[in-house]
């Protein structure tokens, strides 16, 4: 678990759950921060990361969403917000002083193919899944071809871009 500084000092907690010494770790907690961040949330948050295979994220799909196949992230909002409406500090639980925002499912293997066929680095998809998630649980979504999938295209790119992990 890490303990980060967000906005105005607000500090915000990130676990993630994966194998012992991954390297990418650090680095996907501080992308949550910097998603967090940028999109102006000033209450203090938390957020669950699990890291998984295929198989792993195969089953969380068909046992949440009833689709029969792995997914390379799946993300489970606390709230239902809409684009660029913030957590509410009353939200917060009493005993941590956080606002829950909910979790995120990441398959490794299907990030490593991507980014295979992407052609960038595990590191770039790994943080591109990790902000494509926080945005989800933000209230952004990509149901239609259209403005929402626009929408949510450019706050992800914007996130990447501040972090210097632009597509160029």
């Amino acid at each position: 678990m890490l303990l980060g500084k967000g906005q105005k000092g607000t500090s915000h907690c990130v676990c993630v759950d994966c194998e012992e010494d991954w390297p990418y770790e650090s680095k996907l907690q501080r992308v949550i921060e910097s998603a967090l961040e940028t999109e102006g949330v000033d209450v203090p948050c938390a957020v669950d990361v699990l890291i998984t295979d295929d198989a792993g994220i195969h089953q969380t799909n068909l046992e949440t969403r009833g689709v029969d196949r792995p997914t390379d992230v799946l993300s489970f909002p606390m709230f239902e917000l809409s684009p660029g409406e913030k957590p509410r500090a009353e939200w917060a639980d009493p005993d941590t002083g956080k606002v829950f925002l909910g979790d995120m499912v990441i398959s490794l293997e299907r990030a490593n193919e991507q980014a295979e066929e992407y052609g960038h680095s595990l590191e770039r998809e790994l943080c591109y899944l990790t902000v494509h998630s926080v945005l989800h649980l933000l209230g952004y979504d990509h149901l239609d071809e259209g403005p929402m999938k626009r929408q949510m295209r450019e706050r992800e790119e914007k996130i990447l871009t501040e972090m210097g992990l632009d597509r160029t």
